[in-house]
């Protein structure tokens, strides 16, 4: 099977790839490799892949030194003719978007970015496996689409007509246009909701990246709606499971008596990804400072602009079809984190 994952200089895609080359897929990983955030981070992860930093080059594929069965390329999703010209050659069987420009909070202030890389970049994916012959696309969503939602656990068969953000109305709009194609071109497409990622190699920008860093060099760390949130926390390990489970499963579609939000008539579906137990933010927090044995200082702040205050995924149909469920505990995901966090940055407690 050859695969294209995109985001693989991410958190989540630079996870997936290494089960896939494992169990001997062949993968091509894509990813513009831009500066949202520490690339020191973004190249430290392909290294783990055996892709050298000094070898990329934009729109030129590189083999990994470590596994014979990997290519990757830098490239933007918004580079259609680079992006054809990559299908055209490498001739993919299923492609995995992963892909995108993340945050709820930079979505208020930088939206053209949500536009052009989850928006027009998602439609060059999906143009380029209609015209391509792609026999499965699964694509990351986002938890956050459930926006004013508040009949918890968030359900897939949900109303998800109100979003808080451009990032979730963007990560909205990916499953309105996969649903398109799948309806269409009989493309199966399905699309992952994820519930806050956390664990080694975890973006810098997040919680648990940030409370560490800023407790380990003693300055306050920012708790917004003054500590009263709570969040679906989920460890990277169970994604990577859960997205190679729904990789291995596409759908067919539904009969019209059978249709709710989350599939179709169409080779279409959507699933949560979530660990199915939510954790206070105070929890969150202690348990940081237990692995670190160290009290953070903290400055208590009011609820920010296009956030919410609780997360809770309903994994039912991710154990119905695909007999699975997230478990990892939190305080053993926060351990295995810290011990990267320490090791990655040299930093003695």
């Amino acid at each position: 099977m050859k695969i294209l994952v995109t985001g693989t200089a991410g958190f989540i895609g630079s996870h997936l790839v290494l089960p896939l080359l494992n169990r001997g897929d062949e993968v091509v990983g894509l990813d513009n490799i831009n500066d949202y955030y520490d690339v020191t981070v973004k190249y430290g992860r392909l290294q783990r892949s055996g892709i050298d930093k000094g070898k990329i080059e934009y729109g030129k594929l590189v083999k990994s030194e470590k596994y014979p069965n990997y290519k990757f390329i830098k490239l933007n999703l918004e580079d259609k003719e680079a992006l054809e010209k990559l299908f055209v050659d490498e001739k993919f069987d299923k492609v995995v978007n992963l892909a995108a420009q993340a945050g709820v909070r930079y979505s208020l202030t930088n939206p053209d970015a949500y536009i052009q890389s989850n928006i027009v970049g998602f439609l060059n994916l999906l143009e380029c496996s209609r015209h391509n012959g792609i026999k499965y696309l699964a694509y990351a969503s986002s938890s956050s689409v459930y926006g004013l939602n508040k009949d918890q656990p968030f359900s897939t068969s949900a109303d998800v007509t109100h979003p808080m953000s451009l990032y979730a109305a963007s990560k909205k709009s990916n499953e309105l246009m996969a649903h398109t194609y799948s309806h269409l071109y009989d493309i199966p497409t399905t699309g992952l909701r994820f519930f806050t990622v956390y664990g080694p190699w975890g973006r810098p920008d997040m919680a648990l990246f940030l409370f560490t860093k800023a407790i380990l060099e003693n300055r306050a760390i920012d708790v917004f709606n003054h500590g009263d949130m709570q969040r679906d926390f989920t460890y990277i390990d169970d994604i990577t499971e859960g997205v190679i489970r729904v990789l291995d499963n596409p759908p067919s579609g539904v009969d019209e008596v059978d249709i709710n939000p989350s599939n179709s008539t169409a080779p279409y579906k959507i699933y949560n990804i979530g660990n199915n137990n939510p954790v206070q933010l105070m929890d969150f927090i202690e348990a940081i400072e237990k692995k670190l044995g160290k009290k953070a200082k903290k400055n208590m702040l009011p609820l920010q602009a296009g956030d919410v205050p609780s997360t809770y995924a309903d994994v039912s149909d991710l154990i119905e079809d695909l007999n699975y469920k997230p478990a990892t505990p939190i305080q053993e995901g926060i351990d295995r984190f810290i011990d990267w966090y320490l090791d990655f940055f040299k930093v003695d407690l």
